[in-house]
């Protein structure tokens, strides 16, 4: 029989795989319900995150970003577009790849949802420290990076 060796840290990363899952659908269903509030789908509000983030970018930079399809990211960018969220400009790097912008209504869009989903993070308390959080965030960037291979086109 060949037994796999137990490792405390494998196992405790597992538990944290365990917990991502249903706290990524939780958060997605929360921001649906709210969403309404600005008429934001999560796919437009994850455009707008980005946009606001990071400056204008194009399509496939925010596919990228957040291991998204390309073709998913252009829909949510028509829909911010349609509703006029979002503004398309040229690219000077790449003739073929619009550069995506905010306009003032998705910069208030967005700014308003941050505003509402920061105050629900207020509620998780006060007897965590930043060194909790930093250590949380350092775990799961290093999740992330080692699934960087994975395709998404």
């Amino acid at each position: 029989m060949n037994e796999t060796r137990r490792d405390p840290v494998t196992d405790r990363l597992s538990e944290v795989f365990d917990l991502v899952g249903p706290l990524y659908r939780r958060a997605q269903r929360k921001v649906e319900q709210d969403a309404p509030i600005e008429g934001l789908s999560v796919g437009v509000r994850a455009v707008l995150c980005m946009l606001h983030e990071h400056g204008p970018m194009t399509v496939p930079q925010m596919g990228r970003v957040q291991a998204l399809s390309r073709q998913f990211v252009q829909r949510m960018t028509n829909d911010a577009a349609g509703l006029g969220l979002v503004e398309f400009a040229a690219n000077p790097a790449h003739k073929r790849s619009s550069l995506i912008m905010l306009t003032g209504p998705g910069r208030a869009a967005i700014t308003a949802m941050i505003a509402r989903e920061r105050a629900v993070l207020r509620q998780i308390g006060g007897d965590l420290t930043d060194a909790e959080v930093t250590a949380c965030l350092r775990v799961l960037s290093r999740l992330l990076r080692l699934l960087d291979d994975v395709e998404v086109d």
